[in-house]
């Protein structure tokens, strides 16, 4: 997955260019931009700050994680400078941190995630905020015809899609499309009062972080 984000850095925000999308984005940059006013927020898999640009002026402060730095040389360049810390970093081993976050952020991450590693993931990301942290997840919702197909699943119930860069190189990227219900089912273990919200291409999920993991 490294290897593939790092050789599609130049192209990555091509994707924001459908035009069937622009009313979608439009919200949604605007809205997590209210989301993160005034915090201080741990990013996850931040790619090419696509979306960092939109909370970082009203952010306290954001440290941003990629674990491609091809991606992250293309986000220093969108965004505030002094506002923004980049750090390079493995999504599923965060390093111990200085600070505290009271906020988390990841766009686009939580559907490459194998089925079998999103509480283990979670577990890390919510080891490094502090109680009551507000987090926020983005991502696509499947829809025929804009979306790239299915290529494949495996016995595990992950999805994959086939994918090929401008220079002609196909790659399989795992490519998962959660329901409203599972998303809430995860998130309830951990907050009592998540939050799904849905676009016609895109989902996002909002809670705030308990003390300690609940059983649900």
């Amino acid at each position: 997955m490294q290897a593939y984000y790092a050789a599609r850095a130049a192209e990555y925000d091509r994707i924001y260019l459908k035009p069937e999308r622009q009313a979608n984005l439009r919200e949604m940059e605007a809205w997590v931009a209210r989301v993160f006013e005034g915090r201080s927020v741990l990013e996850v898999a931040c790619g090419t700050g696509y979306w960092t640009q939109f909370f970082a002026p009203g952010a306290a402060r954001v440290l941003a994680l990629d674990a491609a730095d091809e991606t992250m040389q293309i986000a220093r360049g969108r965004v505030p400078a002094g506002k923004v810390r980049f750090m390079q970093a493995d999504a599923y081993r965060i390093p111990p941190l200085a600070q505290t976050f009271d906020a988390a952020f990841a766009g686009f991450w939580w559907s490459h995630i194998p089925l079998d590693r999103v509480d283990s993931f979670l577990s890390g990301l919510h080891a490094a905020l502090a109680p009551g942290a507000k987090i926020v997840f983005m991502d696509n919702r499947f829809v025929a015809g804009s979306s790239t197909p299915i290529s494949e699943s495996d016995a595990d119930g992950n999805s994959y899609q086939t994918r090929q860069l401008s220079d002609g190189s196909t790659h399989r990227v795992l490519k998962n499309f959660p329901s409203r219900d599972e998303l809430l089912r995860v998130a309830g273990r951990y907050s009592r009062s998540p939050v799904y919200r849905e676009w016609d291409y895109y989902w996002a999920l909002e809670y705030v972080l308990d003390s300690a993991p609940r059983s649900v």
